[in-house]
């Protein structure tokens, strides 16, 4: 079956009616052609890759056919802060039709309203719009779509900044603020401009006292490592140590840039206590609804992937273990959270600092009928990536959406993309960066013949 045939299996059509109004679509794929799994920009880039795509696709089927959802799913993930490319984003994918420029301003569609929407994370930081893009993400849930969002390594990272700072201060944790580095600069300056945290600075210390309690401590470096070698492992520590060095830099010079001074950041980081982590905090729901995996059928959405105890605790209680674990965890200790196995999941890219994913974890999953990770997290500049990952086949779905990264990674304009996968297995890359929508059915021969 070629693609254009596939575009009507099913009764639903691979790529969806689009409406134009009030977004431009210059660009956006309307027609499919076959995933070039053999290009860089798609999948492995290298024989030795697809040999690795194949035997993943082979062992996984050994397990038994794939289980399809019952409805569409649309991924999108990483919008970071961007409130047009998400909003875009959605309507490319059919799901939406925009009724004015707003954040709110949308209905769904009838493709919107049977679809399942997961936001794969990192809704957070680098802008240029973090609270239009949380009030666009309240519109959805609003709108009455079936919605999944999960968390994200950079939104996760933000919340565990602000407890820190405005916790017990400890050698620990102490360094998480300014961790955040100058991403999450353009989210503190719209918290001061939205919202009275000006109020909050008859208050608070003078300049010198307020940049001491953000910053870590002049000993810090020599009390971390000790207190971190329960956590991490030496290299890992070292990692930590390098990478603070050039955030306290970065984090100085973008406050300046912002014309913020440390008074007015933690004045900010005290509203963002309240509007997030309060429990009848405006923005408390962003938290509240979010999740680390979704499992639907052989596909397991999650940020960034997994390592071996989290495929154990997902073969012992199924995703609702995970994500309960998860809410267990994520308010207690900051750091210990962070660099553990349940957060893992939102920063791992299978380093050697990272969690261990071995190829008992791939065959706890497979035993499980998970045969394909869904994931954000990896950006990418033409299109969504296939690859195996430690045996197992990934999807990478962050097709770099938000401008601030565009702009400096060369890439133009607005980004829009979104996957879709229908119920008869058909998986479909859809972004503006990529001249075709890449049509992907790990079950029909052809692929697996092309692959081997």
């Amino acid at each position: 079956m070629s693609d254009q045939d596939a575009m009507r299996q099913g009764g639903d059509t691979l790529l969806p009616p689009v409406f134009n109004a009030f977004c431009d679509f210059e660009g956006l794929p309307r027609e499919c052609a076959a995933w070039p799994v053999s290009e860089s920009h798609s999948g492995g880039g290298t024989q030795t890759c697809l040999r690795d795509m194949h035997h993943s696709l082979r062992t996984a089927a050994a397990h038994g056919r794939w289980h399809w959802p019952e409805r569409p799913v649309v991924f999108i993930s990483d919008p970071h802060a961007d409130a047009e490319s998400f909003l875009r984003s959605l309507a490319a994918a059919g799901t939406i039709r925009r009724i004015d420029r707003g954040p709110r301003d949308f209905i769904l569609t009838g493709f919107g309203q049977r679809a399942r929407i997961v936001v794969g994370g990192d809704c957070l930081d680098k802008g240029p719009s973090n609270l239009d893009m949380l009030d666009a993400l309240a519109a959805l849930f609003a709108s009455g779509a079936e919605v999944h969002l999960l968390a994200g390594n950079h939104d996760l990272r933000f919340m565990l900044a602000v407890q820190a700072l405005t916790g017990p201060r400890c050698p620990l944790t102490e360094h998480l603020f300014v961790r955040m580095g100058r991403k999450t600069v353009p989210l503190l300056r719209e918290v001061w401009d939205r919202f009275p945290a000006a109020d909050l600075m008859a208050d608070l210390p003078d300049e010198a006292t307020c940049r001491t309690r953000i910053f870590p401590g002049t000993d810090w470096e020599a009390r971390f490592p000790g207190r971190a070698a329960a956590h991490l492992s030496q290299k890992a520590i070292a990692k930590e140590l390098t990478r603070l060095r050039s955030k306290q830099d970065q984090f100085d010079s973008e406050i300046a840039k912002a014309g913020m001074t440390m008074r007015m950041v933690y004045a900010a980081a005290l509203m963002c206590r309240a509007l997030f982590l309060d429990p009848d905090g405006p923005y408390a729901w962003f938290y509240a609804r979010m999740d680390m995996i979704h499992q639907s059928g052989s596909l397991l959405f999650v940020h960034a992937g997994l390592d071996d105890a989290m495929c154990a605790l997902l073969a012992e209680g199924g995703a609702g273990a995970v994500n309960a674990r998860f809410r267990a965890e994520a308010r207690q200790d900051p750091f210990a959270f962070y660099f553990g196995p349940v957060a893992n999941l939102v920063r791992t890219k299978y380093r050697d600092t990272d969690k261990h994913l071995s190829g008992t974890g791939v065959r706890t999953l497979h035993a499980q009928g998970v045969k394909m990770v869904v994931q954000g997290h990896v950006n990418n500049h033409r299109g969504q990536r296939l690859l195996a990952k430690r045996g197992l086949l990934h999807l990478e779905g962050d097709v770099t959406l938000d401008r601030a990264s565009r702009l400096l990674e060369g890439l133009p304009g607005i980004g829009t993309g979104a996957t879709l996968i229908h119920p008869s297995g058909d998986i479909v890359g859809l972004s503006s960066d990529y001249p075709a929508a890449k049509h992907f059915h790990p079950e029909r021969p052809s692929w697996n013949e092309a692959m081997a």
